[in-house]
This record gives C-alpha cells, structure tokens and sequence, in this order.
C-alpha cells in the first residue's frame, strides 16, 4: 500500500526550521560579543600603556571612553589602579568592564554577560 507523502517535506521543514534559526541567530551573536571583547581588550592595553607614561587617571578614563564604539558607551566602567599619582617603576592596572547580553534577538530570554578585560604595565 502506498500513502500519499505531499506534506512531509512541510512538516520536516517545520520542525527542523526553528532550530536552523536559533543555531544562525546564536553564531552572529556570539562573533558580535567576541568583536566587543576583543575591541575593550585593545583599548584596555591603549589605556594601560597611557597610565604606564604617567598620564593623568582622568586622560586615561576619556581615552577610554573616546575610543571605545558600543551601543550604551555610560555603561563602561573603566578602573584604574593604582590612582592618583603613580611613581617609576609600579606597575598601573587598567580594567575595563561592560554589561552585555548574549542572543539578544531573544528578547526577555536574553543571557546577561559581563565583558571585562585588563591590562597591567610598568609605569616609566
């Protein structure tokens, strides 16, 4: 006996089609944060080099946040240590964190993720 098979294709299509999708939707998200991360990180060693040639806490905070292209810039928080004057031959830490959401197309179901980055270089 053979039975007519019109809609099979439909109904595999149907099934496979969402999970197509949330693989596609999942692999650009993820390329679009390791592209913030990897930005942070180089504006991170920037940064950390500017607080290694003895520039101010407040030079490094605007180069910083000049440099850097996000979709909410007021969310990055840029920690410096040590502040305030620092002495030849310490060592300046620069540490830049920003709030994230991965498979943001999601909507409420968006994961929350934090991107921090640092960089350490002796002061000359």
């Amino acid at each position: 006996m053979v039975r007519k098979e019109d809609g099979q294709s439909i109904v595999e299509l149907a099934l496979a089609l969402p999970i197509v999708l949330l693989l596609l939707v999942g692999i650009i998200d993820f390329g679009r944060v390791m592209f913030i991360h990897l930005n942070l990180e180089l504006i991170t060693q920037e940064s950390a080099r500017l607080g290694g040639l003895g520039r101010s806490d407040e030079e490094i905070r605007a180069y910083a946040q000049d440099r850097v292209s996000l979709e909410d810039p007021s969310q990055l928080a840029v920690n410096i240590t040590p502040s305030g004057i620092r002495k030849s031959g310490t060592y300046v830490t620069v540490e830049l964190t920003y709030t994230e959401s991965l498979l943001e197309p999601l909507g409420d179901m968006a994961i929350p993720y934090t991107i921090k980055t640092s960089s350490t270089i002796r002061v000359e």
